[in-house]
């Protein structure tokens, strides 16, 4: 795909970079590896491939982690030893561990749907392109028949 295609499309949905619905998975993943306070989630999340190099929206990480406790997936608990204000450290449950196990089977199944999209879309755009009239009738200009 042409830069110039690809920038016309940038902040676009079919540009495809509204993947908030990874981040709970994406969460999953990084307190399997420890525990850990709220920003540092936040730059480990800012790392991950999907967000690009962009910073993730803070309210909505901390909302996500606020219902993931509610449903008992993570835990929150206070922590007072460092200097400082009192942070907020999240872990995982053995819930949240079960969670995380259902989410790597459902992105491998979305990865094979994916990849077959991908495949369908480019054979689609490999092919002639054919006339399309601005009005989205197939004959513009003709009238149907009547019986």
């Amino acid at each position: 795909m042409s830069k110039q295609l690809t920038s016309k499309f940038q902040d676009q949905p079919c540009c495809g970079k509204n993947l908030e619905k990874l981040i709970q998975p994406a969460i999953l993943a990084i307190l399997a590896e420890g525990n850990l306070h709220g920003y540092k989630i936040m730059q480990r999340l800012a790392d991950m491939p999907m967000l690009q190099g962009k910073k993730p929206d803070c309210t909505g990480i901390y909302r996500c982690l606020k219902n993931m406790e509610s449903r008992g997936v993570v835990n929150a608990n206070w922590d007072l030893s460092e200097a400082g204000p009192a942070k907020r450290c999240f872990s995982l449950t053995p819930t949240g561990m079960s969670c995380l196990q259902s989410w790597i089977e459902t992105l491998r199944v979305y990865r094979q749907s994916v990849t077959k999209l991908l495949n369908v879309a480019k054979k689609a755009a490999s092919k002639s392109s054919p006339k399309v009239s601005g009005s989205g009738k197939k004959n513009p200009g003709k009238s149907p028949r009547k019986k």
